[in-house]
């Protein structure tokens, strides 16, 4: 059999690889513990972020809500959500944040029209889903921005709000205050006009064929790691507060999300 395959990309900040990798170390005592086989001490190498949703041999991963009912749902299902340790946000719901120059003068959604957007990627919720979302009652057609453009990954994104080369761009909630806390000055030339509306937060998830006692044996691993002492340090770095189990079904909300942004005649982000 080969190794099993485990991956933490979305959160994994260059300034916080080292809470990303004692984070995993502690889930993976969990899951050792709780008895299951060939769980790697180490995260898995891969060639991008999303490579490993589709490896048969997948035992943890973390993905986008987006992907999850998307692109990878004959491959993937939901083990558990994070509770963030981030005040705005409630249970294992998360939100994005809609930035733009702290110096540019608008005050609403509806002073972007004909502005320039970036967003990270077309199968991102935080940072595209939820920002057409928010865009659509204002759209009036399937037209808003004057320009979009899409800068493949949130940091990207405001860099290019900060630069000009953008105007506006939603960035995952998390993601804005981790970087807000480690690396201040990529976010000091920003401010926050708006907030989306909440959605589930991006989910532990493993193979589709997984079964339910797989299943059951990672909620329980993570919900040890999320209370031993010995990872809070980590845990406070990478502001999680706790984990819940998730069902496919509590992911509803993001294609409500898809679908009523085209009944108001805006199915695309543009």
């Amino acid at each position: 059999m080969s190794a099993s395959i485990v991956s933490l990309p979305m959160y994994d900040l260059p300034s916080l690889r080292w809470a990303t990798e004692a984070w995993w170390a502690g889930i993976a005592r969990a899951l050792q513990a709780e008895g299951l086989a060939e769980v790697p001490d180490t995260l898995t190498v891969a060639t991008s972020h999303d490579a490993p949703w589709r490896d048969p041999n997948l035992l943890l991963t973390q993905t986008c809500g987006y992907p999850l009912t998307h692109g990878f749902a004959a491959h993937l299902q939901p083990v558990a959500a994070i509770r963030w340790a981030i005040p705005e946000c409630r249970g294992i719901e998360y939100h994005s944040v809609i930035v733009v120059r702290a110096d540019d003068p608008v005050r609403s959604l509806a002073d972007l029209r004909s502005r320039a957007c970036a967003f990270n990627s077309l199968d991102s919720q935080s940072g595209m889903s939820a920002l057409r979302h928010a865009v659509a009652p204002l759209a009036r057609g399937p037209r808003f921005f004057g320009r979009v453009i899409q800068s493949f990954g949130h940091r990207a994104s405001m860099a290019m709000v900060a630069s000009g080369e953008a105007d506006v761009c939603a960035v995952d909630v998390a993601t804005f205050e981790l970087v807000r806390r480690t690396t201040p000055e990529a976010v000091a030339s920003l401010r926050v006009l708006a907030r989306t509306a909440p959605a589930p937060g991006l989910p532990y998830a493993t193979r589709i064929e997984a079964d339910a006692d797989l299943v059951r044996r990672l909620r329980v691993g993570l919900a040890t790691a999320v209370t031993d002492p010995s990872l809070a340090e980590a845990r406070g770095a990478l502001l999680i507060a706790g984990v819940e189990p998730v069902e496919r079904a509590d992911y509803e909300r993001i294609d409500a999300m898809e679908r009523e942004a085209a009944r108001l005649g805006y199915p695309d982000l543009a």
